[in-house]
């Protein structure tokens, strides 16, 4: 018996190396040591023998029973530590590796793009961000602008009126008559932000678009302090190769008023159907601050001046980009914004 013993370890030892997987060897386990395994049964039989021979077979067994349970015990650690090292090579990420796109990327709308050049060119300018309401008091969208009550921007059909009081402004000047009222000057401000209108959409015409205003307000400013920023602000916006041109024109809130010209970016001013030959085209209109607006809204106009220049942010993209309907920027169409 004692033989034998010897051979059920020795073959227990044997097989165990070969087991490739946790179920092989729960299987061999119960074989040999289960309660119906091959040594169990050797200590069973133990009865039938001598004191002498029982007492030796009995120390031989408990020692090849113990050997064996820690044999198994080495192998199925080994095998959890081999499991665990392949999960761990199979999940493990090389940061080093360059990234998989897997979900396509957006585009930026045109009108996001150029707002923010815009606002970082004058911002470069030590222009400072300021904001006001979409909805807004009559008295700031038109009276402290120097706007009569009889002039045509008060009609219905060019203003979303609320009631007779508050409507939804139709520029962000009102931002103006705001910052006049509530800071100290001097000061540079850029005011961005949605404008409503009573206008058809159209190619050229949306109801609601998106301006952004300049503001400088300071003592002994004069047009020269005006054109030299009209023109940096062009050149940061547009390129170094782009010109600027004042050309005499009306507001109620500026004296002189003029509009800004720009050399064409079609055909670099040299004449093409997109400037209607003139090699020049339109973007904004600007002016020194008009006196009466400066004293509407609790400034000495003697002591302080001001100008103001405002461009529609829409009429900017379709420059820059060549689009020739303004809609296009307002729908939010993909295929649209993957052509840019």
């Amino acid at each position: 018996m004692l033989e034998e013993l010897a051979k059920i370890r020795e073959n227990a030892l044997a097989r165990l190396k070969e087991v490739k997987s946790e179920a092989e060897l729960n299987e061999l386990n119960i074989e040999i040591l289960g309660r119906n395994g091959a040594l169990t049964g050797i200590l069973r039989s133990m009865g039938k023998l001598s004191p002498e021979e029982r007492a030796e077979l009995g120390k031989s067994a408990n020692a090849a029973k113990q050997a064996l349970a820690e044999a198994f015990g080495a192998r199925k650690a080994a095998m959890v530590e081999l499991a665990e090292k392949r999960r761990n090579e199979k999940e493990a990420l090389d940061v080093t590796l360059p990234g998989i796109q897997t979900v396509p990327l957006g585009k930026l709308n045109p009108l996001t793009v150029v707002y923010r050049e815009i606002r970082d060119a004058l911002i470069g300018l030590g222009f400072t961000t300021f904001e006001g309401p979409e909805i807004e008091y009559d008295d700031y969208n038109f009276t402290k602008l120097n706007l009569p009550l009889d002039h045509p921007a008060r009609d219905m059909q060019d203003t979303f009126y609320i009631d007779d009081k508050t409507l939804l402004r139709t520029h962000t000047s009102p931002c103006e008559a705001r910052a006049l009222m509530t800071m100290k000057p001097p000061f540079r401000l850029v005011i961005p932000g949605r404008v409503f209108r009573v206008d058809e959409p159209d190619a050229s015409h949306s109801p609601v678009f998106m301006q952004i205003e300049g503001l400088v307000v300071d003592k002994d400013l004069t047009l020269a302090d005006l054109k030299g920023t009209i023109d940096t602000f062009v050149k940061a916006v547009f390129g170094e190769n782009v010109k600027s041109r004042l050309r005499p024109s009306y507001f109620p809130f500026t004296e002189p008023s003029a509009e800004v010209d720009i050399s064409c970016t079609i055909c670099g001013g040299k004449g093409c159907s997109s400037c209607k030959g003139t090699g020049w085209m339109e973007i904004m209109g600007c002016g020194i601050t008009n006196p009466h607006e400066i004293e509407n809204c609790g400034l000495d106009p003697k002591e302080w001046k001001a100008f103001a220049f405002g461009v529609g942010v829409d009429r900017v993209a379709c420059l820059k980009y060549g689009i020739n309907d303004v809609r296009l920027i307002y729908e939010g169409d993909a295929r649209f914004l993957k052509q840019l």
